[in-house]
């Protein structure tokens, strides 16, 4: 093992022994777990792989101990949102109605159902009480500083004073997304049809997802975004939300581009498109979809069916979106990349084009035109639901050199060079261990370049990935990126 691997791994027995809290706990006996080699097999599940001999590519290791464990009995469920802000605080934005009835078991008979028989906040039934000795749904928000501890917790099914209808907001049925931009202000997202409420004591009854919630960090409401009740197809929708704002229809992502104060939101699940609005006011600026299109053709892409049926064709270069249009991120040049997780790609846009989000036809994908740069396809024998390029992030050296890009079906992360679009390795394999994946959902960054990632389905966690070694990429791949690796 190099000396800086060695040095992490050093960290990570401190994490540990600093993370018991426990008066009973025994006390870890460095030497003798060393002797066990437990640090060289957790570097040689998690680290990066693939890597062609042209290449070179930070390293990561994953932190066993991270996060740490939460107060009050809490689990969480699905992790619909992940991002890390500026200050390296991780906000996690989870889904507590996706516990089952033996995960929350703590809970108690609080509300009725429509039938009348006693369920707890999350429709479980609840005929004797209580299941078990563990656990509780946490709140949906939850802020983590960069070792783990949870710094705040607020809002959903738990915490259901931070947003109250009589103030104007609603929260989503099944939380996806969240962001914190440069002033401190917590956007939230949703992506529930929400055709047929389940009936839970804490359903949702407002219709599908069609907004972006703004709070503070402390969980104050502080304006909605669209409306809930939303459908599609409504992709060329500009103002028909609350206050005029643009209508969504099962939102996925948000970013705010510091620069402009610009708010983009990858709409969606049920629309496909990037909503471009002033993130102070929420008032619509622009709108695009693949290759920059506007207006969207929705009957086309409705049409066409999924992607299979395009790659069985040989049509490598659909002229739309497919739902879902799942992630929407900066680079500090002011690039716009986007996951088009239904067409297994990602295409990236120039955020300083003026011609991008106005009215504006390149159905031939012409790069240079409507704000298009380029794009790259990914793992594209994937089948298209759920399809493959779920989220993305940048590597934090000066040039942003690495993309790094989550993959749900294939349950792993591309280390790409970001200027060439190449696969130069990648991180995580399928499977529940620590440093593998189930669902991966999420990636982000914090200012030291340690990733973090977030699960779905019933992967349900989160985990960090320590960085050491490069800061960036550099040198040459494949040029094609998922498949199997030779």
């Amino acid at each position: 093992m190099n000396l800086k691997l060695l040095a992490i791994c050093g960290v990570l027995l401190a994490v540990l022994v600093t993370q018991t809290g426990e008066a009973q706990a025994p006390k870890p006996d460095y030497k003798a777990l060393a002797a066990t080699g437990i640090l060289e097999r957790l570097a040689e599940r998690s680290g990066v792989y693939g890597v062609p001999p042209t290449a070179k590519v930070p390293g990561f290791i994953a932190d066993a101990g991270w996060p740490q464990k939460l107060p009050n009995n809490w689990i969480i469920g699905q992790v619909g949102g992940l991002y890390v802000a500026p200050d390296d605080h991780v906000w996690i934005y989870q889904r507590p109605r996706t516990l089952t009835s033996d995960e929350a078991a703590l809970t108690t008979a609080t509300h009725k159902s429509k039938d009348g028989k006693p369920v707890d906040a999350m429709g479980f039934s609840r005929p004797y009480g209580a299941l078990g000795d563990c656990c509780l749904p946490a709140p949906s928000v939850m802020e983590f500083d960069s070792n783990g501890k949870l710094l705040r917790a607020w809002g959903g099914p738990a915490d259901p004073d931070k947003c109250k209808a009589a103030e104007g907001c609603v929260w989503p049925a099944t939380e996806h997304g969240i962001f914190v931009d440069h002033n401190g202000f917590v956007y939230l997202g949703g992506n529930n049809p929400n055709g047929n409420p389940n009936g839970s004591a804490w359903a949702s009854t407002n219709g599908a997802d069609g907004m972006i919630l703004k709070f503070t960090k402390d969980g104050k409401f502080v304006m909605m975004i669209g409306g809930p009740g939303g459908k599609g197809p409504e992709s060329n929708n500009k103002d028909g939300g609350r206050n005029g704002t643009p209508l969504f229809y099962l939102p996925a992502d948000i970013t705010v581009d510091p620069a402009t104060n610009r708010m983009y939101v990858s709409d969606g699940y049920g629309n496909r498109r990037v909503v471009i609005a002033d993130a102070a006011t929420g008032k619509y600026i622009g709108h695009f979809g693949a290759y920059g299109n506007n207006p969207v053709d929705d009957k086309a892409a409705a049409a066409a069916g999924d992607w299979m049926a395009d790659f069985a064709k040989g049509n490598m270069k659909p002229a739309f979106f497919r739902n879902p249009v799942h992630c929407v991120k900066i680079s500090k040049e002011g690039l716009i990349y986007v996951c088009d997780r239904g067409n297994n790609r990602i295409q990236v846009f120039n955020g300083r084009d003026p011609n991008l989000g106005k009215e504006c036809l390149n159905p031939a994908g012409e790069a240079g035109k409507c704000g298009f740069v380029k794009e790259q396809a990914v793992a594209v024998k994937t089948n298209g639901l759920p399809g493959s390029a779920v989220s993305m992030n940048f590597s934090t050296d000066a040039k942003q050199s690495c993309l790094y890009v989550g993959d749900n079906s294939n349950m792993t992360m591309y280390v790409l060079k970001r200027d060439t679009l190449e696969e130069l390795g990648r991180l995580g394999r399928s499977g529940r261990e620590t440093g593998e994946f189930h669902w991966l959902h999420q990636v982000s960054i914090d200012s030291h370049g340690n990733l973090y990632t977030a699960e779905v389905d019933t992967g349900k966690r989160i985990q960090k990935f320590i960085r050491f070694g490069d800061e960036g990429c550099s040198g040459s791949g494949r040029k094609t990126v998922g498949g199997v690796l030779p």
